[in-house]
């Protein structure tokens, strides 16, 4: 799959999903002179403004990569300066529950995603959860998107770092059966993932 069909999914996803997303692809950041985009950004009323900042690694981005190491500077470069610049910045406030940024890094669910997670799970899994954005609580997820084969609000994902790391009972347990994940996993070498 291209950045641009998960990028579609995605828009689907959340305007389906919520009455009051505000969806913005290539959403550009200029932090006094570090520019850069974010694939997907997306701001929710929950009712205080709830902020996705999505990446989305690809076929292609997996292979332009020289390795884990890149993705994941990219993908930290957008938490470090996407707030510096004024027009996203977010603030603390009293009356939101749970954390105000979630910071995602999506893989999609390709035989060349997951070898490539695969193979640097230690690196991906060793993402902490927790973060913040000033001061302001924000979290990070690392995860391949699944139900991208069902209809817009199906479409979800599976996080490797945190507490169900890539191969284990309950990673497995959680690939939808029959899912582009699931086939993707059986087409990938089994010296390379070794389910525990």
């Amino acid at each position: 799959m291209r950045e641009d069909e998960l990028a579609t999914r995605l828009v689907e996803h959340y305007t389906a999903a919520y009455d009051d997303a505000t969806v913005a692809l290539e959403e550009p950041y200029d932090a006094e002179g570090r520019r850069g985009l974010v694939d997907v950004y997306v701001q929710l009323r929950t009712p205080e403004r709830v902020d996705h900042v999505i990446e989305l690694k690809s076929d292609a981005a997996v292979r332009r990569a020289t390795g884990a190491n890149e993705l994941l500077r990219q993908f930290r470069r957008a938490e470090r300066y996407f707030y510096e610049d004024p027009r996203h910045a977010v603030r603390p406030k009293l009356s939101r529950r749970g954390p105000a940024v979630h910071l995602l890094l999506f893989f999609a669910p390709t035989p060349t995603c997951v070898h490539h997670v695969a193979t640097h799970a230690r690196l991906y899994e060793s993402i902490d959860v927790e973060a913040r954005i000033g001061d302001v609580q924000a979290v990070r997820k690392v995860a391949f998107l699944t139900g991208l084969e069902g209809g817009p609000t199906e479409l979800g994902f599976l996080s490797i770092n945190g507490d169900v790391p890539f191969g284990s009972p309950a990673f497995r347990a959680a690939v939808p059966d029959g899912s582009r994940l699931a086939e993707s996993l059986r087409g990938v070498d089994d010296d390379l993932i070794r389910f525990e």
